[in-house]
């Protein structure tokens, strides 16, 4: 597909990766329609998008709302003329250790369910969500060729403290291939990208100290850019034999 084709919905438009994905699609002449919780981030993401050759349209989006998701994919089909792909990106961090012992007072600490549901509602959930309804809006349109690019992650590996993050994003990685499978009758490929340690603003709230471990461990020698996930972001939308499959971009990190 052709980025100058493309109609896309990019979740967690309002900062990061995501705004850096819809003003790229813009730049090369396509549409994005994006959503985030943080409407003070849509207006700026709108504000940068303005002399581009394409289009960027914001609204408010809450991925783990089932309703918010139908609306909203309703709404950027309208807005856009059209839908023909998705890039799953909206992502949050709640980590904390499954089982904790502090070492002071003995006090045991267990990992909340709420933070548990937090993430999993917004990375598994709300993607999930997303990708359902998109395919079910193309499908009833019958439009062809579509694409969706999730957003995994190297944590999907395994990571100390990321129970939840790992869990959604294994899940996220793995149904990439189940959806390559179950939307190819319709003309819809599906890839997805594993970013490693990349410079957000999500990143930017880690702990120092974990930070800077992180980025000591990588063998290229330095923190990712929005743009070198892009690289591969654009590389799933533009080539049609790609399917089904993740593309981990972590600079050689292995966590």
């Amino acid at each position: 597909m052709n980025l100058s084709d493309c109609k896309i919905i990019v979740s967690g438009g309002g900062s990061g990766m995501g705004r850096h994905f819809a003003l790229r699609i813009a730049e090369a002449g396509g549409s994005a329609a994006v959503g985030d919780v943080n409407e003070v981030g849509l207006a700026e993401t709108l504000e940068a998008a303005k002399g581009k050759p394409g289009k960027v349209h914001a609204r408010r989006l809450d991925v783990s709302d089932e309703a918010d998701v139908a609306s909203f994919v309703a709404w950027a089909r309208e807005s856009m003329g059209g839908l023909n792909g998705l890039v799953n990106n909206a992502g949050i961090l709640r980590d904390g250790l499954l089982v904790k012992k502090d070492r002071e007072t003995g006090n045991v600490k267990k990992l909340s369910k709420e933070q548990w549901d937090a993430v999993i509602g917004v990375n598994l959930t709300g993607a999930t969500l997303l990708a359902r309804d998109v395919v079910a809006s193309m499908v009833e349109t019958n439009t062809r060729p579509g694409v969706i690019v999730n957003i995994s992650s190297i944590a999907r590996h395994g990571n100390r403290g990321q129970s939840n993050y790992t869990a959604a994003k294994a899940a996220l990685a793995a149904n990439t291939v189940t959806w390559s499978k179950e939307f190819a009758p319709f003309g819809i490929r599906v890839g997805a990208v594993a970013p490693g340690m990349i410079e957000t603003p999500m990143t930017q709230g880690m702990n120092q100290k974990a930070r800077d471990a992180l980025v000591a461990a990588i063998p290229v020698g330095r923190i990712g850019l929005p743009e070198d996930i892009w690289v591969a972001v654009r590389f799933v939308i533009e080539c049609d034999y790609f399917n089904g499959r993740t593309i981990d971009v972590d600079g050689g990190l292995s966590m």
